[in-house]
């Protein structure tokens, strides 16, 4: 029998924490919970969770300095992230996703939903191509390690990052629409606005220090290196 799913909940409102544990711990996941940013930290390098939803207006580390130091620790580019905040304007939203963070809830958000949209993003942990290992010149892709390497050299890809480009890798040379990049990559249960795929494009070709992707003015992206 596998061990359930570890999540670990980061929110300093305690009747928050109390509802959303109950219902994960119902679905089947254990549940860690943490009532400020620094108690995250210290609790996700204690209890390696599978995913953390932090909460962003906290106290001592907000969530957005809590996911910043999670996305800058290797130990955790497999971690889902998911913010969870009251904020719903668009500069928060393009924020989160710039510093790793891989779907934004706004409240109030029933903790049914909530289940849910984490669930969909545990499914989509594994892109759906049968392909293990791409390689095009000096570029490798291995999705087996989550691992990126250029000219012999590893880039830290954020999950939404890598999963962004072993799409496109896939089948170099093809256009994909904005829209099936969204599906593909997002899923169609999660809201994410229009500039997600520019926000990750450009994070992809700043930490490879090349431009592998394309963007076909009108239409989407294409994978040409």
């Amino acid at each position: 029998m596998e061990a359930p799913l570890k999540i670990l909940i980061a929110d300093d409102e305690a009747d928050i924490l109390e509802i959303i544990s109950f219902h994960l711990i119902k679905a089947g996941f254990e549940v860690i919970t943490a009532k400020d940013g620094s108690e995250a930290i210290e609790k996700a390098n204690q209890f390696s969770p599978d995913c953390i939803i932090l909460d962003i207006m906290m106290p001592k580390r907000n969530g957005f300095e809590v996911c910043e130091y999670l996305r800058g620790n290797p130990s955790f580019d497999k971690t889902l992230i998911v913010l969870l905040t009251a904020l719903n304007d668009e500069t928060s939203h393009i924020k989160g996703l710039e510093l790793g963070g891989d779907d934004f809830i706004t409240k109030p958000i029933s903790p049914k939903v909530l289940i849910s949209r984490i669930s969909a993003l545990f499914r989509r942990l594994q892109p759906s191509t049968g392909q293990k290992i791409i390689n095009i010149n000096d570029l490798s892709i291995d999705i087996a390690q989550y691992k990126t390497t250029l000219k012999g050299v590893s880039h830290v890809l954020a999950k939404k990052e890598f999963e962004l480009l072993y799409l496109l890798a896939a089948q170099p040379g093809r256009v994909f629409l904005r829209g099936e990049i969204l599906s593909q990559v997002w899923g169609n249960d999660v809201i994410v606005g229009d500039r997600t795929i520019d926000v990750h494009i450009r994070k992809i070709r700043a930490k490879l220090g090349i431009d592998c992707i394309t963007t076909v003015k009108g239409v989407g992206y294409k994978f040409d290196y």
